[in-house]
């Protein structure tokens, strides 16, 4: 296929030229896609791309995130598919390359990884001034000050319980709203497992349970606030975590909200 050589976030090159049947393998980035305005030109998403609710009822769903049904996607004919290095599988990746499919991998776990996503699709898509005026709306946004810090940990699953640690999108998420992890010792991995014992030694001010990955629910709060009763424990939408992309414009601001309510608590 003649275009462009790109390189993706993972170093793969990727030869494409400006996308006008796009499938979109990550929820937050085919927010990102309906942000720029490529509404006709994305064809697929997964059954986990709620947003926009619209897209979700009329697109093409080609299965989930790490289980997709490649032949569907191949015969929706894209010249691009939009992937994550975390959110799908290599296999995947590779059995849609190996059919001629361009497919540009992105590997987020900062803030400004998501910043350069959102003008790489931006410019794979024809978009570039768009991505680039919604980079510019959020580097405004960062610009200014976070609150005082507050000490806090995301929980990610429940059974094992498991948070969010340093070197991932939502650690920079919460660092840019003012919430600075109150558990960084545990380099394991980037998702450490967590007791019950750590959380009581590390005593934060505020326990988050995003919806997603696992939809923590109400007998969660409970647990926490028996274990915890001095800390706030707050339910929040894990798409104000984790989504990078378009989603930022709205989660630093709810992020930063959150954070000065409970400094005033």
């Amino acid at each position: 296929m003649a275009g462009q050589l790109f390189t993706d976030q993972t170093g793969r090159q990727v030869c494409a030229g400006q996308a006008t049947r796009i499938v979109s393998l990550v929820p937050s980035i085919t927010e990102l896609c309906a942000a720029l305005g490529l509404g006709h030109e994305v064809v697929g998403i997964t059954r986990f791309c709620v947003s926009p609710p619209e897209w979700y009822r009329s697109k093409t769903r080609i299965g989930g995130t790490k289980n997709p049904d490649t032949k569907k996607i191949i015969a929706l004919r894209p010249d691009l598919v939009l992937a994550n290095k975390e959110e799908n599988t290599a296999s995947d990746i590779e059995t849609l390359t190996r059919a001629g499919i361009p497919v540009w991998v992105s590997d987020i776990r900062n803030l400004a990884q998501a910043l350069d996503m959102v003008r790489d699709v931006g410019n794979l898509s024809g978009r570039g001034r768009e991505a680039t005026a919604l980079v510019q709306d959020i580097e405004a946004l960062l610009v200014v000050a976070p609150p005082d810090p507050v000490s806090a940990v995301c929980l990610v699953w429940w059974n094992p319980m498991m948070m969010a640690g340093e070197d991932t999108f939502i650690h920079a998420m919460m660092e840019a709203a003012g919430f600075q992890n109150a558990l960084t010792g545990l380099r394991k991995s980037r998702y450490p497992e967590v007791t019950d014992a750590q959380l009581v030694a590390a005593s934060p001010r505020v326990v988050l349970l995003p919806s997603e990955p696992f939809p923590f629910s109400e007998k969660h709060v409970a647990h926490f606030r028996a274990l915890l009763p001095a800390t706030e424990v707050v339910r929040v939408p894990g798409e104000f975590l984790s989504w990078y992309g378009s989603r930022m414009a709205a989660a630093i601001p709810y992020l930063r909200r959150l954070n000065e309510s409970l400094a005033q608590t």
